[in-house]
């Protein structure tokens, strides 16, 4: 584990005095590894900030792709509900449609009733009209055939005629 409370930096190693002893380490080589664990402490530090700056990058595009997820569920949920109110809209639009067909389609047969009894109304006008024609026609034939058969019934004019010219004749 990290003690988050303890932090050795590189400078802290360089600046570090171990103070003098007469037994003590040589001071050579205790400055080699001074600096060499001051140069790892700089690598490592290095290291540490790339990563935790490619980790911050690896969040920021983390909750990027979050929000476009986010953003792409809604999107297609948004999709979903206007496909559904198109399709009810449709639909009811189509019911309009549908209703209004059939009251013009109701509109059309009254209309072809009402011009079926005006044409029946007008044939059985005619045909009284013919009937009546034909009774007319009869009775006026009728009348002409009995004047026919009055005139033939009667003498013929030329034969008085002649009889009455021999006796105005003679006198």
């Amino acid at each position: 584990m990290i003690d988050e409370t303890f932090h050795l930096t590189a400078l802290d190693v360089r600046r570090y005095d171990f103070g003098r002893s007469l037994r003590g380490y040589d001071p050579e080589r205790v400055e080699q590894f001074r600096t060499q664990v001051a140069e790892e402490l700089e690598r490592l530090s290095r290291l540490t900030q790339e990563l935790e700056s490619k980790a911050r990058n690896f969040h920021e595009q983390l909750r990027a792709f979050r929000d476009r997820d986010k953003a792409l569920n809604e999107a297609l949920i948004s999709a979903q509900q206007l496909r559904a109110d198109l399709r009810e809209q449709a639909e009811r639009e189509s019911q309009i449609i549908l209703r209004e067909a059939q009251m013009e389609a109701e509109r059309n047969m009254e209309f072809a009733r009402q011009e079926l009894g005006r044409m029946e109304e007008q044939i059985g006008a005619l045909d009284r009209t013919r009937r009546t024609f034909i009774a007319q026609m009869r009775v006026m034939v009728e009348r002409q055939l009995a004047e026919l058969a009055a005139q033939e019934s009667m003498p013929t004019p030329i034969a008085r005629s002649g009889h009455a010219g021999d006796a105005g004749a003679e006198g």
